[in-house]
């Protein structure tokens, strides 16, 4: 078995949420790390996947926004600084695969599948072979204990409940 790492300049963690029931806010993650170990990663149901997410490094675009998700209404990343992934099982073949496993936001775990495609292999200038993965999922927030929103006067809420998650990862051979 061989240990990768995410080269984190050419990677990706991001999300994506209703608002206000008519357009979507996108964010993304800043800091996190990832660590897969694999036989053979052209062949993903040979891998261990496990990632960890600094919550506090959420960026929308809004400070305020980004605030207001740091705080106990929603993350409460006093108390869960993290969010973590550890997978259980993968299938597929080829250039798709299902990776599921145990998704952990706020104290509370779940399990969770990504749809995940492996977009090849290549070699960087230096001579490192690098590999490209991305996939995703979509979960109910709600599940996670993150129920804080608001009714609007026109009807509906401010922030729905489906949280699609994307990943985009290059993976270097680690060091």
């Amino acid at each position: 078995m061989t240990k990768y790492t995410v080269d984190n300049s050419h990677s990706h963690i991001g999300f994506q949420v209703k608002h206000m029931m008519v357009s979507k806010v996108k964010g993304s993650f800043e800091s996190y790390t990832a660590e897969v170990e694999a036989a053979d990663l052209a062949d993903l149901t040979t891998a261990k996947i496990s990632f960890a997410i600094d919550v506090a490094s959420i960026n929308t675009k809004s400070e305020d926004r980004d605030n207001h998700l740091k705080s106990p209404d929603f993350f409460d990343t006093e108390n869960y600084g993290e969010i973590k992934f550890q997978s259980t099982s993968i299938t597929g073949s080829g250039s798709d695969y299902e990776v599921t496993g145990d998704l952990t936001i706020k104290g509370v775990t779940k399990p969770v599948t990504f749809d995940v495609t492996y977009n090849g292999k290549g070699t960087n200038p230096w001579g490192v072979e690098v590999y490209g993965f991305e996939g995703e999922t979509k979960l109910n927030r709600e599940d996670f204990g993150l129920t804080w929103n608001a009714a609007l006067e026109t009807g509906g809420v401010l922030v729905g409940k489906d949280i699609k998650i994307d990943v985009e990862f290059e993976l270097n051979p680690q060091a």
